[in-house]
């Protein structure tokens, strides 16, 4: 949930000896902590520490507890803040309680009950950022009940909470920035931006200037300071799309972003610090391209601390059910159009063709056919070109084959949702194994809500499983 899954208190108090015991006390416990030594230290420090938990002292100079509580609310609602008071301020500190303080303690605090109330803070944020987490829409779910769909999720939960860089590979379409989103989303960073740059999509100088930024008279047309997307993404994230695309120069320039933890904008000679975790992402193989020299190894073992794989759509076509279903609620509200289901013919078509476009183009395929479509079931005459012959005998065409499906619609559905409600089954059973029976989790990793898994559970006969 933090950097390195730590637990982070932060500690402010003037007094230099009980910030000393009270370190001794909290890091013999498991609590990596910072200190400040007033409340104007402490603000500068906030995006840097990211704290679970904050423990002020009410009585300092200058800025007082009660007044620092407010400054790191309105920066961080979510922060619990423990107050520490004398015995004779005590009723101060239950008023700071009713304007949002999480709990107090007198000084000096038994080192147990020190402890004890840190621990119930830091299991109260960890429940709220967990609940916002699951709170999260998901009309961009990574939807699919298959093994290396399973992985992938899997993956993003054991990474997402930590700083590490992360390299997402996958062929176009198949959902990278989705991974990255997710990665973002599970983060201790979710609430500050995620910034996203394609790198192939700007030409080399265009690409310098919006990563770095430039100040006033860098270049011609330059009539003020521009920040990059590095600064726009401090204290959240920067996924640095279509990475394998970036020139060589730029290379160097964002190694030592990642090295030094600064940037130095266009025509500035004064380094930048920066606080952003980097995601990246490409369908190209980077290794091929270290070897061959196009791109740089040491950047490259920057990158890929970890790398996710994203399978392509016709490694996992027991996924398409229940993922053209999840396309077309999408497109549907999209487009004010409700599909009630597909043909047999038309989901024949969609399971025999490799989806070289992967996601993107089933979608598309998806979209066009909802918009043509004239009933509320998808027939095989809405197939675009490329599929068309791919229905089998089941795939009239022409004007007159497009009628008799139609006309046939009510008697082919049965078949089609027999076969959609084994594989939804199916999907059901795979991901509450994946996740040993939790419910909000297999409910996020199938991309609908739980109220609609109950409903499925209860009926496929699985709510006991």
């Amino acid at each position: 949930m933090t950097k390195n899954d730590e637990r982070t208190v932060l500690v402010v108090d003037d007094e230099p000896g009980h910030r000393l015991m009270v370190r001794a006390v909290l890091e013999d416990v498991g609590w990596k902590v910072a200190e400040a030594p007033n409340g104007e230290k402490a603000l500068a420090m906030l995006d840097a520490v990211q704290p679970h938990v904050a423990l002020v002292d009410m009585k300092m100079p200058g800025m007082d507890g009660v007044t620092l509580m407010r400054e790191l609310h309105a920066r961080t609602p979510d922060l619990p803040v423990v107050l520490l008071t004398a015995f004779g301020s005590v009723g101060s500190a239950v008023e700071a309680m009713k304007q949002g303080a999480f709990n107090y303690l007198t000084k000096p605090a038994d080192n147990d009950e020190l402890a004890a109330v840190l621990e119930k803070s830091y299991e109260y944020r960890r429940l709220i950022d967990e609940n916002a987490r699951l709170r999260l829409p998901q009309d961009e779910a990574i939807v699919g009940g298959s093994a290396n769909i399973a992985r992938v999720r899997e993956l993003i939960d054991q990474a997402g909470p930590s700083e590490a860089t992360v390299l997402i590979l996958g062929e176009s379409g198949t959902g990278k920035e989705l991974v990255a989103d997710g990665l973002h989303r599970a983060s201790v960073r979710a609430r500050k931006p995620l910034i996203k740059v394609n790198c192939a999509a700007l030409p080399a100088d265009l690409l310098e200037s919006e990563l770095f930024g430039y100040v006033k008279g860098a270049f011609t047309g330059a009539v003020k300071d521009k920040p990059g997307r590095f600064q726009l993404a401090a204290g959240g994230t920067l996924f640095l799309d279509e990475i394998g695309d970036m020139p060589a120069h730029l290379q160097a320039k964002l190694l030592r972003a990642l090295q030094e933890k600064v940037v130095e904008p266009l025509g500035s000679v004064k380094a930048v610090e920066t606080d952003v975790r980097i995601l990246a992402a490409t369908n190209r193989d980077l290794r091929a391209d270290v070897a061959s020299g196009r791109f740089r190894e040491d950047l490259y073992y920057r990158l890929a601390v970890l790398e996710i794989a994203i399978p392509p759509l016709r490694e996992r076509l027991s996924d398409l059910p229940l993922l053209a279903g999840h396309l077309l609620r999408k497109l549907g509200k999209k487009n004010n159009k409700e599909i009630r289901a597909v043909s047999p013919a038309f989901l024949e078509a969609l399971t025999r063709h490799n989806w070289p476009g992967n996601v993107r183009e089933l979608e598309n395929v998806l979209e066009r056919a909802l918009i043509l479509a004239r009933a509320d079931v998808l027939g095989p005459e809405l197939l675009p070109p490329q599929l068309a012959g791919l229905a089998g005998s089941s795939c009239p065409s022409g004007t007159e084959g497009g009628a008799e499906a139609a006309a046939n619609a009510d008697t082919t559905h049965a078949g089609l949702e027999d076969a959609m409600e084994d594989a939804e089954r199916e999907a059901l059973v795979r991901a509450l194994d994946t996740y040993t029976g939790h419910r909000e989790k297999t409910a996020d990793a199938l991309g609908i809500s739980r109220r609609t898994l109950q409903y499925k559970l209860k009926k496929y006969g699985l709510t006991k499983r």
